[in-house]
């Protein structure tokens, strides 16, 4: 076996484990491809947060198998913890491996084969044991991600990943330090992401929080943009808040996950916050940061969700200055306690709300984006040709592209329209 290639599923943390994974296979001998029908190890990274999540990750295992039959096909990630014997019985599959066991792919692969101890869907996934990948100057975009944080200790009653990733840990500073240290010889942007990255050094026995990491790395590395990946609402504090604020090297960029603007639904998730404790924390970030991008999650179509609580919850969102949203469709996950709920709403409802929303999304974001015409803007070219990302997460067309990876300035003139969902872009002349 010669030969590998990884393809990805899922969330930033995800994207990060993928580097990682890179990374190790690469340092253990095996050489990347960049065609899943060329390679001697298919690595496929899923995901699991939704059903149609699952559906994907057969699919895809399912057409590397039809695409590269004498393939070793290795499934990892939150659907091979969540449900490895499921994933075991599709054909063509070698080893499911989950979040468990993930930092020992490399060996896994380049070792056992030869030692005839592995037969077709071995398994390897347990639920105490949480190995978090370390992630090196390895990674290979534009705007590497850095995962600092694993886990969850939250139990929001729709969600399975506490279950997939383990409880919350991290990633101790002095190794964050000297990681983003390396990335900053080979790029100018960084992006910070965990599972919670809020609770980063929450744990027993430490003093640091994340607005404190963020100050060591501003003090000890050369990076020049710092970019936080979502956050929860009670981990927005003043302090991090100020820090954002005064920081002309840290993304003024929130994305505070919502998943709803009912009262009652929020309390039925088992979130730890209400709409008005959300909103303090919004509206406090954009005054201080009135040009900064404001995203969220929100879910439709939750076990409960009434025509006056979806309204409730439109209603909230409207008020609020958001740039974009993600809005997901409520998919039954098998050992969430919202599983059990009643008042199911029927799938064709769930789709019409999701719609709805991102028509608000769609205008709001489009109004975000006027404001920015005219305006001098900071940006990071990125690896598709004659595009960049502003500081405040805007994607810009640009006729002097100069490759990826370089800080430009940049000054839109027009809006253009590209298809893209939350993310139409400005066009630069």
């Amino acid at each position: 076996m010669r030969t590998f290639f990884v393809e990805n599923f899922g969330c930033r943390a995800s994207q990060a484990d993928s580097a990682a994974l890179n990374s190790h296979l690469t340092d253990a001998g095996l050489e990347p491809v960049a065609e899943r029908s060329r390679a001697d190890l298919v690595v496929i990274n899923t995901c699991t947060v939704t059903a149609s999540a699952d559906a994907d990750a057969r699919s895809t295992v399912r057409r590397a198998q039809r695409e590269n039959p004498h393939a070793r096909i290795l499934v990892t990630g939150c659907y091979a913890q969540r449900a490895p014997e499921e994933i075991a019985e599709l054909p063509g599959v070698q080893w499911v491996v989950g979040n468990s066991h993930k930092d020992a792919i490399a060996s896994l692969v380049t070792e056992a084969p030869y030692h005839g101890g592995i037969h077709a869907g071995d398994i390897f996934a347990e639920r105490s044991v949480f190995s978090p990948l370390r992630v090196d100057a390895s990674a290979d975009h534009a705007r590497p991600n850095l995962k600092v944080q694993d886990g969850c200790n939250n139990r929001c009653s729709f969600c399975v990943i506490p279950f997939v990733r383990g409880s919350s840990r991290f990633i101790p500073a002095d190794e964050v330090v000297a990681s983003v240290r390396g990335l900053s010889e080979r790029y100018r942007e960084v992006v910070l992401t965990g599972i919670n990255l809020g609770r980063w050094g929450r744990e027993a026995g430490s003093s640091m929080r994340l607005p404190d990491l963020l100050r060591r790395l501003l003090a000890e590395t050369a990076i020049e943009r710092i970019r936080l990946s979502s956050v929860e609402p009670m981990d927005w504090s003043d302090d991090l808040i100020a820090l954002m604020a005064g920081s002309d090297r840290v993304a003024p960029h929130l994305h505070m996950p919502l998943q709803s603007g009912s009262d009652a639904i929020l309390r039925a998730m088992h979130r730890k916050y209400r709409p008005r404790h959300y909103a303090d924390r919004l509206l406090r970030a954009h005054q201080a940061m009135p040009d900064a991008a404001m995203g969220a999650d929100v879910m439709t179509g939750f076990p409960g969700e009434t025509d006056a609580l979806f309204e409730e919850s439109v209603r909230f969102i409207e008020q609020l200055p958001f740039t974009y949203l993600h809005v997901f469709t409520y998919s039954e996950r098998p050992g969430t306690k919202a599983v059990g709920l009643d008042g199911s709403v029927p799938v064709s409802v769930r789709r019409e709300r999701t719609a709805q929303l991102r028509a608000v999304s769609d205008r709001k974001n489009r109004e975000f984006r006027e404001r920015m015409i005219g305006r001098t803007l900071s940006a990071v070219t990125l690896e598709q040709r004659g595009l960049a990302l502003t500081e405040n997460f805007v994607h810009v067309e640009i006729g002097n592209w100069c490759g990826p990876n370089r800080m430009v300035g940049v000054k839109p003139v027009a809006l253009t329209s590209t298809g893209m969902r939350e993310h139409s872009v400005l066009r630069v002349l």
